[in-house]
């Protein structure tokens, strides 16, 4: 159970307002924080994803001596003082090295984390690519190539694919104009072979450039910005069952209310069904309907159809009563 600490002031009771659950949270800002010994990568590779994570960042300089796996309360303290949600520690060893341990947090106690080791071999900085960068605070777009980020199972790289999602997104929005996407974060991995069961996962960066075509739509192309990173995948802790499904409930309230018996079919239209309730037929009115009647004018057209009847009728009986007295 998580310790309820109560305010003693009306200021400390109006930060932890500000701490407390929201309906709609704000973007999650990443502490970078230095370990024990850092190596000169992890110190420009930490400078490059701080200046892409901008203005969502908090950094410390000087070293702490954590070991997230063994103990996470020095991790949870400063997640806790700084109001993180997000912690990415550098950490430099003969046996783990250039190591960057990426953890997310839940109400400032570890959810999950995961290590990645740069190769040094192929790391480029974001300085080393003689180009525009995009401006800071704008929304990327982020692509992931390989099969392994889809399984279904849990595994290291659906736990990476999480993880750097919620690194890299930003804040969010309902609405992003076409100008504002001006670079791409492409993250891709081979097909694990028996020889390579544990492929690395290759970061990279892309501007978007638009150029114009002839047509309605413009040309893309893709110019590649930095830093470049090959990623090994090494220890994980994956979230608590419990723990995680406390993380996703929503809030009463978060979502907008649907109205019950209306649809939308394939073609677009507006559907609904209407409950007609149950019908009385003994109360129907069926005898003396105005719909049946027969108007005044039609009753004098017939009245005179019949009195001319009539008196042809009369006349020709009088005709024959004459003819026959003749010829008497």
């Amino acid at each position: 159970m998580l310790k309820q600490v109560k305010p003693k002031n009306a200021r400390a009771k109006r930060a932890m307002a500000k701490r407390e659950p929201q309906h709609h949270e704000n973007p999650k800002t990443t502490l970078f924080v230095s370990g024990q010994k850092t190596s000169q990568i992890l110190k420009l590779a930490v400078a490059d994803l701080s200046t892409l994570k901008r203005p969502f960042c908090e950094k410390f300089t000087k070293k702490n001596d954590i070991h997230p796996f063994d103990d996470a309360s020095s991790l949870e303290f400063f997640s806790l003082k700084n109001d993180t949600s997000l912690l990415l520690l550098s950490l430099h060893s003969k046996k783990r090295p250039h190591c960057l341990t990426l953890a997310r947090t839940f109400s400032h106690k570890i959810l999950d984390m995961l290590e990645l080791y740069i190769n040094p071999e192929t790391f480029r900085t974001l300085q080393q690519f003689k180009n525009k960068k995009p401006s800071v605070g704008l929304k990327p777009l982020i692509a992931f190539h390989g099969t392994v980020f889809e399984d279904p199972n849990e595994t290291k790289y659906t736990l990476a694919k999480s993880l750097l999602v919620d690194f890299f997104k930003g804040q969010d929005a309902t609405e992003v104009d076409v100008e504002g996407l001006q670079y791409l974060i492409s993250i891709s991995a081979e097909e694990p072979t028996d020889t390579r069961p544990n492929p690395e996962v290759k970061l990279r960066f892309y501007l978007l450039r638009t150029k114009r075509s002839g047509q309605k739509l413009p040309r893309v192309e893709v110019e590649e910005m930095g830093p470049r990173m090959d990623l090994t995948l090494g220890r994980e802790q994956f979230p608590d069952a419990d723990m995680m499904k406390q993380a996703l409930k929503k809030p009463k309230g978060s979502e907008p209310r649907t109205k019950k018996n209306i649809d939308t079919d394939g073609m677009g239209d507006k559907t609904g069904k209407i409950h007609v309730g149950k019908q009385d037929f003994g109360n129907l009115q069926t005898r003396k309907m105005k719909g049946l009647k027969r108007s005044r004018v039609d009753r004098d057209e017939g009245n005179e159809e019949v009195g001319v009847e009539d008196d042809n009728a009369t006349g020709g009986a009088a005709e024959a009563a004459l003819t026959k007295k003749i010829k008497v």
